[in-house]
């Protein structure tokens, strides 16, 4: 019962990825994003400890961290991984065998190399001597490499920037709405935001 269970997410998941893990990466780290930002926000919703009027400053503090964390994430890595691709696809960027099949056959695609509509898996579907094999296997490997340095940018200079900077500007606001009342109404909002979660 517990392997049928969790056979069919896991063949799910081969299925999806086992050409293109740079896909994987992007997938997976938003949703861990997204994950990890909604487990932030019920942590603050469900602590005894924080007020309601601090709720009511952090929860939206946290919601507008999550847009820019998720989205920032989401949009660094998938457009690394499209330009990337796309270099390899256009044979930009190449292995040794491919490069060596586009030079013996330099009549038919010597002109056409690295410009933006060439597509090498055009050329393969039509030429079985094509080398297919070490050409999904580099593609796959850059676009996988240039996915994880794209996560890694998001993760820990990006997102923090945006981060400080959305903290900074929800504070300010929060401040100014608050100083008109008398000082036993007023409150120190504090910043429950990591920042930095995966």
């Amino acid at each position: 019962m517990k392997s049928s269970f969790f056979r069919a997410p896991l063949n799910w998941i081969y299925e999806n990825f086992k050409k293109d893990t740079s896909k994987m990466l992007v997938v997976t780290g938003t949703l861990g994003w997204a994950l990890s930002s909604l487990a932030q926000m019920g942590a603050i919703l469900f602590n005894p400890k924080i007020d309601f009027d601090q709720k009511s400053f952090l929860l939206p503090q946290e919601f507008l961290d999550a847009v820019f964390n998720v989205g920032a994430f989401f949009a660094i890595t998938t457009l690394t991984k499209k330009s990337i691709s796309k270099l390899a696809s256009t044979g930009k960027i190449a292995p040794k065998k491919v490069r060596e099949f586009l030079h013996k056959n330099k009549d038919l695609y010597g002109d056409k190399v690295g410009k933006y509509d060439f597509d090498l898996d055009e050329v393969l579907k039509k030429d079985a001597k094509f080398p297919k094999d070490s050409y999904y296997t580099y593609k796959n490997y850059v676009t996988t490499v240039g996915t994880v340095g794209a996560s890694i940018l998001s993760c820990n200079i990006v997102t923090p920037i945006l981060s400080n900077s959305l903290a900074a500007d929800v504070q300010k606001e929060y401040f100014t709405k608050k100083k008109d009342l008398p000082k036993s109404q007023q409150i120190t909002p504090i910043n429950y935001s990591s920042g930095m979660r995966i």
